[in-house]
């Protein structure tokens, strides 16, 4: 039984091609392993709190020194953390804004990516804790990025590559829906791409 982590970053719902997407691959899943256990983290719908001093003082406290306040900061990392260990495959929809993620996926990326947590300092380096895991990246944008004059723009799917990386999830598989902003015949090129791309990652 597979169990996956489904993050959706968007703020848009009926609209956005990057849950359109994600639903599409997680269905997909579905009706190859009928029992696999789909746990959704929905980041526009309950948004994560930004870090702030108090957030950092909390992560940087050992948990037998907390506050009650600290320990109910630390308790919300804590749960996304463990939603990351008990994952199998982790889903992310990760539209671009302004070159970028969105602000809601790096609030989450900033109760994740924890020294000592899920990554660790060494005398040869950082160690990400968090291995043995696939990870998918669905993302959605206006132009194209993947390739041609516009790649060096493309703070996207680089910086997460580079963070879940650092982590340990390095086993990473990126599916672009671009060009969604040349109207309705990029939409729809977009999506029978990525419908396409799921179909040989996910054969039946």
């Amino acid at each position: 039984m597979t169990r996956i982590l489904n993050i959706n970053s968007s703020v848009r719902n009926g609209d956005s091609i990057s849950r359109k997407v994600t639903t599409e691959f997680i269905n997909k899943w579905k009706t190859r392993e009928a029992d696999a256990v789909v746990v959704e983290r929905d980041l526009a719908a309950q948004p994560l709190p930004h870090i702030d001093g108090g957030t950092l003082g909390a992560f940087f406290t050992p948990a037998e020194q907390r506050t009650p306040e600290q320990a109910q900061i630390a308790r919300l990392s804590e749960t996304l953390v463990q939603e990351l260990f008990d994952a199998d495959v982790i889903v992310i929809g990760a539209p671009m804004y302004n070159f970028s993620i969105t602000s809601g996926l790096k609030a989450w990326i900033d109760h994740v990516a924890r020294a000592g947590v899920t990554f660790k300092y060494t005398d040869k380096g950082p160690v990400g804790l968090l291995t043995g895991k696939k990870v998918y990246i669905f993302t959605a944008s206006g132009g194209v990025y993947s390739e041609g004059p516009a790649q060096a723009m493309d703070f996207n799917a680089s910086y997460l590559r580079t963070v879940l990386g650092f982590i340990g999830l390095t086993d990473v598989t990126i599916i672009n829906s671009e060009g969604v902003a040349m109207g309705a015949e990029g939409v729809n090129k977009a999506l029978a791409k990525t419908s396409n791309t799921i179909n040989e990652l996910l054969p039946a």
